[in-house]
């Protein structure tokens, strides 16, 4: 251990991740770094690693690269085989494309009726009268949680912000607390009602069984924490990305007006551009060399997806939007044991909406004089965004 602890210490600091010229333009920095120094190391975030090549490497290789890098649990997300895949099984058939289908009036509903707010606002600020609100109430009505949460959410995702902006301790500890309380209350809520409980996917998980024995209260908030937590500011952050690309893309807009079949490549492919999930955290297992870079057993490393997707050795043209362009390498959704499960649930989402929006709206550009504001690490897409009539 302090032969570890003295090899970290003499390591070079290669960038500030928080530095005001990274965060100034993620993508832009990630992009540097990725042809200057693509393994970087920075206190903050350990090992930076921007390059395809290497980020898929760390995704595949569970044994040396693992995924359980906090002290506190995280089902299914912070854990390695043969835990994962125990509750990966479990967590999958709710997954499942019948089960998604079966979502899609009740998320249609939901984007239909932001667009038809979005028309009579139409100078409003889209991330937070548009992309926030629709990613909070598809998830609750994904999960079978009431409209009375739309509005405590939505200021529990401010909050989380302004922690997290702030760099608040304090409040970052308090704010996941929060969080893990609206959880409790929907369980607590279901287990009251006992036979009578509806007919949900929250309480299909106070039903579950894994392993033979049903899951207790820790894991179920750990679960619905996951992916709740994650789809509010991953769906929102795209839904900001791919409405400030094709604000500034009136050709793209229009074709997709005339062509809805080319949609969903065309969303794909925006968010292979910029990516609404910029990194994500793993841990050594044992000594291992990554581009060139000797890393020790423990050592904490961050894979830059945003960066990855962006490699000119993977994608020609990498800078360029090309929808038809073989999409198999996209990270977007990770890759190996931990690749997304909701990927498909992601598409539709985004997808839905897209197709209300091109449906429902006039062409839109991006409103004069008035700055989109970039979000800033951990967050991608923007914090504030205005749109015009074109």
């Amino acid at each position: 251990m302090e032969q570890h602890i003295e090899r970290k210490k003499a390591c070079p600091v290669d960038w500030d991740p928080r530095s005001p010229e990274v965060l100034a333009d993620q993508i832009a920095a990630y992009d540097r770094m990725r042809e200057t120094c693509p393994v970087a190391y920075s206190d903050y975030l350990g090992w930076s690693v921007f390059g395809h090549e290497d980020v898929l490497r760390i995704l595949g290789d569970h044994e040396t690269f693992s995924n359980v890098v906090s002290r506190h649990p995280s089902v299914p997300n912070g854990m390695d085989p043969p835990e994962h895949t125990l509750y990966r099984r479990m967590i999958e058939p709710y997954f499942a494309p019948e089960r998604i289908a079966a979502f899609e009036p009740v998320f249609r509903r939901i984007a239909r009726g932001l667009v038809d707010h979005l028309g009579r606002n139409p100078s409003c600020d889209v991330i937070r009268e548009f992309a926030e609100p629709y990613a909070v109430r598809i998830q609750c009505g994904f999960l079978g949680w009431p409209e009375s949460l739309h509005a405590p959410l939505l200021q529990w995702v401010y909050r989380n912000r302004a922690a997290t902006l702030a760099r608040d301790p304090e409040a970052m500890a308090a704010v996941p607390l929060e969080f893990d309380g609206h959880i409790r209350a929907q369980l607590e809520m279901r287990e009251r009602a006992g036979a009578d409980a509806a007919d949900d996917l929250t309480t299909c998980l106070l039903r579950q069984t894994v392993g033979g024995r049903r899951l207790d209260h820790a894991e179920i908030v750990s679960i619905l924490r996951n992916w709740t937590v994650g789809e509010l500011g991953t769906i929102a952050a795209c839904v900001g990305i791919i409405l400030h690309f094709l604000a500034g893309r009136p050709d793209v807009q229009a074709r997709l007006r005339g062509d809805r079949a080319g949609l969903a490549p065309a969303i794909d492919e925006i968010l292979r551009l910029h990516g609404p999930l910029i990194s994500n955290r793993r841990v050594a297992t044992r000594a291992v060399t990554v581009g060139g870079h000797a890393l020790g057993a423990g050592d904490r490393i961050t894979v830059l997806w945003a960066s990855a997707n962006r490699d000119g050795a993977v994608f020609a043209d990498a800078e360029e939007f090309h929808p038809g362009r073989d999409q198999s390498q996209n990270l977007l959704y990770g890759a190996g044991i931990h690749v997304c499960p909701g990927a498909q649930l992601a598409r539709m989402q985004l997808s839905i909406v897209f197709d209300e929006l091109l449906d429902g709206l006039s062409p839109f550009s991006l409103l004069p004089g008035v700055e989109p504001v970039r979000a800033v690490y951990p967050a991608s897409g923007f914090s504030s965004l205005f749109l015009t009539p074109a």
